[in-house]
Protein backbone atom coordinates (compact mmCIF):
# COMPACT_ATOMS: atom_id res chain seq x y z
CA UNK A 1 0.00 0.00 0.00
CA UNK A 2 1.40 3.77 -0.84
CA UNK A 3 0.27 6.46 0.61
CA UNK A 4 0.41 9.94 -0.44
CA UNK A 5 0.27 13.37 1.65
CA UNK A 6 -1.81 15.76 0.24
CA UNK A 7 -2.54 19.12 1.43
CA UNK A 8 -3.59 19.46 5.44
CA UNK A 9 -5.61 16.26 6.22
CA UNK A 10 -5.84 14.47 3.35
CA UNK A 11 -4.09 11.47 2.17
CA UNK A 12 -4.21 8.90 -0.65
CA UNK A 13 -3.97 5.20 -0.44
CA UNK A 14 -3.43 3.27 -3.66
CA UNK A 15 -3.26 -0.64 -2.91
CA UNK A 16 -3.82 -3.37 -6.15
CA UNK A 17 -4.75 -0.25 -8.74
CA UNK A 18 -7.38 0.92 -6.18
CA UNK A 19 -7.37 4.52 -4.44
CA UNK A 20 -9.10 5.48 -1.44
CA UNK A 21 -8.76 9.28 -0.35
CA UNK A 22 -9.47 10.56 2.75
CA UNK A 23 -10.69 14.85 3.77
CA UNK A 24 -9.98 16.32 0.36
CA UNK A 25 -10.92 19.60 2.02
CA UNK A 26 -11.05 23.08 1.05
CA UNK A 27 -7.12 23.49 2.14
CA UNK A 28 -6.25 20.14 -0.12
CA UNK A 29 -5.32 20.26 -3.52
CA UNK A 30 -8.24 20.97 -6.30
CA UNK A 31 -7.49 17.97 -7.58
CA UNK A 32 -6.80 15.80 -4.56
CA UNK A 33 -9.94 13.43 -4.68
CA UNK A 34 -9.21 13.15 -8.22
CA UNK A 35 -9.39 9.38 -10.06
CA UNK A 36 -10.63 8.19 -6.40
CA UNK A 37 -12.39 4.75 -6.46
CA UNK A 38 -13.35 6.21 -2.83
CA UNK A 39 -13.91 8.59 -0.82
CA UNK A 40 -14.26 8.68 3.53
CA UNK A 41 -15.00 12.39 5.01
CA UNK A 42 -14.41 12.73 8.32
CA UNK A 43 -16.83 15.22 9.11
CA UNK A 44 -18.41 18.24 7.94
CA UNK A 45 -15.85 21.01 8.45
CA UNK A 46 -14.89 22.74 5.06
CA UNK A 47 -11.15 21.76 6.03
CA UNK A 48 -11.86 17.94 5.50
CA UNK A 49 -15.24 18.24 3.24
CA UNK A 50 -15.00 20.23 0.28
CA UNK A 51 -19.01 19.69 -1.44
CA UNK A 52 -17.54 21.00 -4.80
CA UNK A 53 -14.54 18.67 -5.32
CA UNK A 54 -16.60 15.57 -4.32
CA UNK A 55 -19.04 16.48 -7.32
CA UNK A 56 -16.37 16.76 -9.54
CA UNK A 57 -14.84 13.40 -8.49
CA UNK A 58 -17.80 11.05 -8.30
CA UNK A 59 -19.20 13.12 -12.00
CA UNK A 60 -15.49 11.94 -13.55
CA UNK A 61 -15.70 8.51 -12.26
CA UNK A 62 -18.98 6.98 -12.20
CA UNK A 63 -18.05 3.95 -9.91
CA UNK A 64 -16.45 6.40 -7.31
CA UNK A 65 -18.31 5.81 -3.78
CA UNK A 66 -18.66 8.04 -0.67
CA UNK A 67 -18.47 7.13 3.12
CA UNK A 68 -19.21 9.43 5.66
CA UNK A 69 -21.66 10.43 8.51
CA UNK A 70 -24.95 11.56 8.39
CA UNK A 71 -24.28 15.32 7.87
CA UNK A 72 -22.26 15.08 5.09
CA UNK A 73 -23.80 12.20 3.28
CA UNK A 74 -26.95 14.53 3.64
CA UNK A 75 -25.48 17.06 1.29
CA UNK A 76 -24.66 15.12 -1.70
CA UNK A 77 -26.64 11.84 -1.52
CA UNK A 78 -29.97 13.14 -3.44
CA UNK A 79 -27.09 13.75 -6.37
CA UNK A 80 -25.34 10.36 -6.08
CA UNK A 81 -28.19 7.81 -5.60
CA UNK A 82 -26.72 4.34 -4.03
CA UNK A 83 -23.27 6.17 -3.99
CA UNK A 84 -23.47 8.15 -0.56
CA UNK A 85 -23.04 5.66 2.41
CA UNK A 86 -23.82 6.66 6.22
CA UNK A 87 -21.52 5.45 8.55
CA UNK A 88 -20.97 5.43 12.37
CA UNK A 89 -18.95 4.05 15.19
CA UNK A 90 -18.43 0.52 14.90
CA UNK A 91 -19.19 0.25 11.41
CA UNK A 92 -17.04 -2.02 9.18
CA UNK A 93 -17.09 -1.79 5.60
CA UNK A 94 -14.60 -2.53 2.16
CA UNK A 95 -14.26 0.47 -0.14
CA UNK A 96 -12.30 -0.29 -3.85
CA UNK A 97 -10.49 -3.18 -1.90
CA UNK A 98 -9.66 -1.59 1.20
CA UNK A 99 -11.02 -3.16 4.84
CA UNK A 100 -12.58 -0.16 6.96
CA UNK A 101 -13.33 0.15 10.26
CA UNK A 102 -14.78 3.23 12.10
CA UNK A 103 -14.05 4.65 15.52
CA UNK A 104 -14.82 7.57 17.52
CA UNK A 105 -18.38 9.95 17.70
CA UNK A 106 -17.65 13.40 18.49
CA UNK A 107 -15.35 16.05 17.46
CA UNK A 108 -12.60 17.27 19.85
CA UNK A 109 -13.62 20.50 22.05
CA UNK A 110 -12.85 23.59 20.14
CA UNK A 111 -14.30 25.56 23.38
CA UNK A 112 -17.53 24.82 25.57
CA UNK A 113 -19.35 27.42 23.71
CA UNK A 114 -19.03 25.98 20.57
CA UNK A 115 -21.33 22.62 19.98
CA UNK A 116 -19.47 19.00 18.94
CA UNK A 117 -20.49 18.23 15.92
CA UNK A 118 -19.98 14.73 15.01
CA UNK A 119 -16.75 13.19 13.82
CA UNK A 120 -15.18 9.36 13.04
CA UNK A 121 -12.34 8.09 11.77
CA UNK A 122 -11.28 5.23 9.84
CA UNK A 123 -9.05 2.64 10.40
CA UNK A 124 -7.38 1.03 7.04
CA UNK A 125 -6.57 -2.19 6.33
CA UNK A 126 -6.05 -2.86 9.66
CA UNK A 127 -2.74 -0.75 9.32
CA UNK A 128 -3.70 3.06 8.97
CA UNK A 129 -5.82 5.16 11.26
CA UNK A 130 -7.01 8.59 10.28
CA UNK A 131 -8.36 10.24 13.30
CA UNK A 132 -10.19 13.26 12.04
CA UNK A 133 -10.69 16.21 14.12
CA UNK A 134 -10.38 14.08 17.48
CA UNK A 135 -7.74 11.75 19.51
CA UNK A 136 -9.59 8.69 18.70
CA UNK A 137 -8.02 5.83 20.39
CA UNK A 138 -9.09 2.67 18.48
CA UNK A 139 -8.86 -0.03 20.70
CA UNK A 140 -7.44 -3.79 20.63
CA UNK A 141 -4.10 -3.82 18.52
CA UNK A 142 -1.26 -1.49 17.61
CA UNK A 143 -1.65 0.55 14.22
CA UNK A 144 1.38 0.61 11.85
CA UNK A 145 0.84 4.02 10.86
CA UNK A 146 -1.20 6.99 13.25
CA UNK A 147 -2.09 10.22 10.62
CA UNK A 148 -1.31 12.79 13.83
CA UNK A 149 -3.55 16.28 13.77
CA UNK A 150 -0.46 18.36 14.84
CA UNK A 151 -1.99 21.31 14.48
CA UNK A 152 -5.68 22.70 15.09
CA UNK A 153 -8.08 25.20 17.19
CA UNK A 154 -8.85 21.94 19.20
CA UNK A 155 -5.59 20.80 20.43
CA UNK A 156 -2.37 21.91 21.86
CA UNK A 157 1.41 19.91 21.83
CA UNK A 158 1.24 18.35 24.92
CA UNK A 159 -1.98 16.32 24.05
CA UNK A 160 -0.16 15.49 20.47
CA UNK A 161 2.38 13.98 21.86
CA UNK A 162 0.60 11.89 24.94
CA UNK A 163 -2.16 10.95 22.31
CA UNK A 164 1.06 9.06 20.40
CA UNK A 165 2.02 7.69 23.27
CA UNK A 166 -1.89 6.11 23.79
CA UNK A 167 -2.24 4.73 20.20
CA UNK A 168 2.07 3.91 20.50
CA UNK A 169 2.09 3.44 16.92
CA UNK A 170 4.97 2.49 14.95
CA UNK A 171 4.72 5.48 13.04
CA UNK A 172 3.14 9.14 13.24
CA UNK A 173 2.94 10.85 10.04
CA UNK A 174 1.96 14.73 10.26
CA UNK A 175 -1.40 15.80 8.75
CA UNK A 176 -4.02 18.59 9.68
CA UNK A 177 -0.93 21.13 8.97
CA UNK A 178 -1.79 23.89 6.69
CA UNK A 179 -2.17 26.68 9.50
CA UNK A 180 1.47 26.43 10.25
CA UNK A 181 4.28 28.33 9.21
CA UNK A 182 7.87 26.58 8.20
CA UNK A 183 9.12 27.30 11.18
CA UNK A 184 6.61 25.20 13.46
CA UNK A 185 8.02 21.85 12.76
CA UNK A 186 11.64 22.64 13.93
CA UNK A 187 9.71 23.52 17.39
CA UNK A 188 6.82 20.43 17.35
CA UNK A 189 9.50 18.62 15.32
CA UNK A 190 12.10 18.71 17.78
CA UNK A 191 9.42 18.28 20.88
CA UNK A 192 8.27 14.83 19.07
CA UNK A 193 11.74 13.72 18.32
CA UNK A 194 14.39 12.16 20.47
CA UNK A 195 14.98 15.56 22.16
CA UNK A 196 11.64 15.94 22.95
CA UNK A 197 9.84 14.25 26.42
CA UNK A 198 9.44 10.85 24.52
CA UNK A 199 7.16 9.11 22.46
CA UNK A 200 8.18 5.62 22.99
CA UNK A 201 9.82 3.46 20.40
CA UNK A 202 7.22 5.44 17.28
CA UNK A 203 8.83 7.27 14.70
CA UNK A 204 7.68 10.21 13.75
CA UNK A 205 7.18 11.51 10.29
CA UNK A 206 6.97 14.83 8.09
CA UNK A 207 5.96 14.43 4.78
CA UNK A 208 5.18 17.34 2.60
CA UNK A 209 2.32 17.12 0.18
CA UNK A 210 3.00 15.03 -2.46
CA UNK A 211 5.39 12.91 -0.96
CA UNK A 212 4.42 8.71 -0.75
CA UNK A 213 5.30 6.57 1.64
CA UNK A 214 5.33 2.89 1.32
CA UNK A 215 3.27 0.69 4.17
Amino acid sequence: MKLTKKGHACVRLEKDGQTLVIDPGAFSEHDAAAEADAILVTHEHADHFNEARLRVALEANPEAQVWTLTSVAGQISAAFPGRVHTVGEGDTFTAAGFEIEVHGQLHAVIHPDIPRITNVGYVVDNTVFHPGDALTVPPGRRLDTLLLPVHAPWNKLSEVLDYIRAVAPRRAVDIHDALLSDLAPQIYGRMLGPEGPGIGSTEHLRLTPGETLSL
